[in-house]
């Protein structure tokens, strides 16, 4: 008796795994069935986001030919406030600094398949108020201007190649606020434009004038020569902006009459366009600082303050 409980306890178990291994069988199908059905849907909906995007890259293209200008603009904004009184460690007692500085740079450019016209300028002014016991710099109750600087630029060039234009360039610098066109600086010439990638401009003008306005008294000498300009902007990580301007101008009257301007500028994204802003100005001019009696032809300038972005 003993064994045939055995047997059936055997059979029985043997019956119940055979249950369960069918039922896994059947799931296991019904899971591929669902995972073939799920794959197909997705491949549905791959190929209709595919001509989604497809039609939104068609779009972007009708709209880049039909509008031809392109637009942008950005800059630093700067205020500093500073007030001291009664503080003993400080050989004045009594002391206060304001600055406030401004910046701006914008572009206009036509791009065209036979032609472009690329235009841009730059305004950079600065103001400070400083007082203290024993002395006053500038009025009383008003500021010393500290940075004016106004620059403009125009480039028109005819595609030769792909990569490579003629072209005809006019660029103007002067102050703005004080002593303006004395000295004024204006180059024109024509040469060639070279742009291997979108985001860098290369001219090289080696028929150049460069027409120096100022009053009489004062020693400046036009001359004919080379122009150079080079252009280039880039994200760095998509959060930094970084733009980098050359201006130079060789002359073939020897190179105390020469020139050159390197201005970089960093913008950090922050929120919107706006973020903070550091520019860097380098410039080697002999006949702007032997104007003013100045030992060294290098000048700079440095500002970091509040960036905007306008498109």
């Amino acid at each position: 008796m003993r064994n045939v409980l055995t047997i059936i306890m055997f059979f029985a178990c043997i019956g119940i795994v055979s249950n369960i291994q069918a039922q896994t069988e059947a799931e296991v199908a019904q899971m591929v069935i669902d995972k073939t059905a799920k794959e197909a849907e997705a491949a549905k909906i791959k190929g209709e986001l595919d001509a989604v995007m497809a039609e939104i890259a068609g779009l972007k293209a009708a709209i880049d030919k039909t509008i031809k200008w392109r637009f942008g603009s950005g800059g630093l904004l700067g205020l500093d406030i500073n007030n001291f009184n009664n503080w003993a460690p400080k050989p004045d007692l009594n002391s206060s600094a304001q600055s406030i500085s401004f910046s701006y740079n914008g572009f206009a450019n036509l791009i065209e398949d036979k032609y472009f016209w690329r235009n841009n300028g730059g305004l950079n002014l600065g103001w400070l108020k400083y007082d203290e016991d024993s002395q006053t710099t500038g009025d009383d109750d008003g500021f010393d201007q500290v940075a004016d600087i106004f620059n403009v630029q125009s480039l028109f060039g005819y595609n030769l190649t792909k990569n490579l234009a003629l072209s005809a360039l006019g660029e103007y610098r002067t102050t703005l606020l004080s002593n303006f066109n004395n000295p004024g600086f204006l180059d024109m010439g024509v040469g060639f434009t070279y742009t291997p990638i979108p985001n860098f401009v290369l001219v090289v003008h080696p028929l150049n004038y460069n027409f120096i306005f100022a009053k009489e008294a004062t020693d400046f000498t036009s001359s004919l020569g080379a122009k150079v300009v080079a252009d280039y902007n880039t994200k760095i990580a998509d959060i930094v902006t970084w733009r980098s301007n050359l201006s130079g101008f060789l002359s073939y009257e020897g190179t105390d009459l020469s020139n050159y301007t390197w201005i970089n500028g960093f913008n950090f994204a922050a929120y919107k366009g706006i973020g903070i802003g550091f520019e860097l100005g380098l410039r080697w001019y002999p006949q702007e600082t032997e104007a003013r009696s100045l030992e060294s032809a290098f000048q700079n300038y440095y500002q970091v303050g509040i960036s905007y972005t306008i498109q």
